[in-house]
């Protein structure tokens, strides 16, 4: 069974909405067997830097990433996983985006679309998407 180490999403701003909270609490629920989940809400982008883990696998959300198929990032985790990287942490910035100084210390940009979400929106899709990367690396159903 593919099980991720420990995936740590680090993003600027909370969750307002009752929606948000509860879409982001069944993504976790449904997570849990798959590893060890942390979400670290950061006041803005200055404080993001200090959160990230000197020893981890950092993606950065940014407009102008790499754009990839759910079956390509499932396969872009796997790959990470095969490689030794047991701790990635994903950095969602707020309404500006990132600054460079974050951008620079992460190892990968990730675009969820060429179109526009919230920040919080982006934070609840990229949840699901590795939750359906879980589901697509251990052969299970997901709707498509």
């Amino acid at each position: 069974m593919y099980k991720f180490g420990k995936i740590t999403v680090v993003c600027v701003g909370g969750l307002k909405e009752d929606y948000l909270r509860s879409a982001q609490a069944e993504f976790v629920k449904r997570l849990t067997p798959y590893g060890k989940l942390n979400i670290v809400e950061v006041a803005d982008d200055d404080r993001i830097l200090k959160h990230l883990s000197p020893s981890s696998h950092k993606i950065a959300m940014a407009i102008g990433g790499k754009a990839l198929s759910s079956e390509g990032f499932a396969e872009s985790l796997s790959k990470l996983a095969t490689n030794g990287n047991s701790h990635l942490e994903f950095v969602i910035g707020g309404s500006e985006g990132l600054g460079d100084a974050v951008l620079n210390a992460c190892h990968m940009r990730l675009s969820m679309s060429a179109m526009t979400f919230t920040h919080q929106m982006a934070r609840i899709f990229l949840l699901e998407q590795i939750y359906r990367a879980c589901r697509i690396l251990n052969n299970e159903p997901y709707h498509k």
